[in-house]
């Protein structure tokens, strides 16, 4: 590519905003040209705004130190500035989903790393390895709203990252699931910052994670629908039962997932099928070699007690799955532990790769 495209990052001054920041400094196709956050950081210096409280551990980038800071809620500030926005915006739902629409209207595609849109008929909530053919309701979405260029994409919810990409490569291989039951075991920044106290989450776990088993047990049916009349149908199953719990872990989500094929006893897999499924794995962002696609999206570790956050999170660079601890399970078919990274592929480095995906389909080409 010889010219990088310009990028905005709404939230910038965020965690995950500041993550976006980090990811994308040498980015092949990428470059941030627009931060926006706040009024009460609206004016300052990138560097200025965020002084005392920059959380990646590296340097900001040198690109982005000296950019003035906007204020994020007027969307018409952006333009000219940048062809697209990254949002890790932190407020209200509504005032998300507004303000999203917004930037759309002004022409500026979002790339959502928020919430407020999941839900949204016509938004595709994507994990680019399983439904990039939800990018096909765009167009429709375009058109309910009247608007020319621009339009909303988003991902899911991180903990979700863990297991989804397993679970799809067995249904796309013809095993499809009936049932399954989900345990998180969540890391603490996937609170945020400052996030949970830290008197809650030393020495201790905490079995409640507002609003996450909702979000496990419902949003995987959305990225296994399908587009139907302009917009997204879901699918019915596999039915999911989950407990999302925060552990004292800085960053990587954990998942024990115990799951029933929906299929006579002798049309089930083995456990030598199902490795070979998940290690075989590949789909349209490693055809396309997508700069933040991981070559091997499905990782199997054979030790008995892997994969491990601190040990595992970083493979792939953090976009893969690491999956292990395969073994029968007594009550429904088969039982397995499934870890992510759940501030890079579970958040900016996932929005990252949409955007890929995005650009590589050609969503940015009359920007």
């Amino acid at each position: 590519m010889s010219e990088k495209i310009k990028v905005g990052v709404l939230g910038a001054t965020g965690m995950v905003g500041q993550r976006y920041i980090k990811l994308l400094e040498d980015h092949p196709w990428f470059e941030v040209s627009y931060v926006a956050a706040s009024p009460r950081s609206a004016g300052k210096l990138y560097k200025d705004a965020v002084a005392n409280r920059w959380l990646i551990g590296a340097e900001i980038p040198s690109g982005v130190q000296n950019l003035t800071v906007q204020d994020a809620n007027d969307a018409k500030l952006a333009i000219g500035k940048c062809k697209f926005v990254f949002s890790a915006l932190e407020m209200g739902k509504d005032e998300i989903k507004a303000l999203e629409a917004a930037y759309a209207a002004e022409g500026i595609p979002v790339v959502s790393n928020a919430s407020a849109n999941r839900w949204t008929e016509d938004v595709p909530m994507l994990i680019p390895e399983i439904n990039f053919s939800h990018l096909d309701v765009i167009a429709e979405q375009k058109k309910h709203h009247g608007w020319d260029k621009g339009f909303i994409a988003v991902k899911p919810n991180c903990s979700l990252q863990t297991y989804m990409m397993p679970l799809h490569a067995l249904i796309q291989a013809g095993y499809p699931v009936k049932r399954m039951i989900v345990t998180t075991l969540q890391a603490t920044s996937g609170a945020g910052y400052p996030g949970v106290a830290s008197f809650d989450m030393i020495d201790n776990i905490v079995p409640y994670i507002g609003g996450e088993e909702e979000k496990t047990e419902k949003e995987c049916l959305k990225i296994l629908g399908t587009v139907k009349d302009g917009k997204i149908e879901n699918a019915g199953l596999p039915l999911v039962s989950s407990t999302c719990t925060r552990v004292p872990v800085v960053d990587g989500h954990t998942a024990c997932v115990s799951l029933e094929f929906d299929l006579p006893e002798d049309k089930k897999p083995s456990l030598e099928e199902i490795e070979k499924i998940w290690t075989s794995y590949k789909s349209v962002p490693q055809e396309l070699d997508l700069p933040s696609a991981p070559a091997k999206p499905i990782v199997v570790r054979h030790e008995d007690n892997r994969p491990q956050p601190r040990r595992d999170r970083e493979t792939e660079k953090g976009m893969a799955c690491v999956v292990g601890r395969l073994r029968k399970c007594p009550v429904f078919d088969v039982k397995f532990v499934a870890l992510s990274h759940n501030t890079k592929r579970g958040a900016a480095m996932g929005g990252i790769l949409n955007a890929e995906l995005l650009k590589a389909k050609g969503f940015f080409d009359n920007l």
